[in-house]
């Protein structure tokens, strides 16, 4: 069984598009955030993951964001969070 990661970077973009290749790129983001796994479980089923102002449910294993709060609200319409891995020895910021 896999280890579950520990911490991932939450990139929020405007207008994503099936077109676009290869991996999201923080200068490209309005916002990122560095999140760390808080131990717990979120209402989607997966682990809860929280840092600087998001708090997300990630499915560690696809990457996909299941449930997400910025600030505490939702996201708008036309906004989306892109998940990008952190290489688990190095510290946050």
């Amino acid at each position: 069984m896999a280890t579950v990661p520990q911490r991932f970077e939450l990139l929020l973009v405007a207008g994503f598009t099936e077109e676009h290749e290869g991996p999201p790129w923080a200068e490209n983001a309005l916002r990122s955030a560095v999140v760390e796994a808080t131990g717990d479980t979120g209402a989607s089923g997966y682990p809860r993951y929280a840092g600087n102002g998001m708090e997300a449910d990630i499915d560690p294993e696809t990457r996909t964001v299941e449930a997400v709060l910025i600030d505490g609200e939702e996201l708008d319409y036309g906004m989306t969070v892109r998940v990008v891995a952190v290489p688990q020895d190095q510290t946050p910021a």
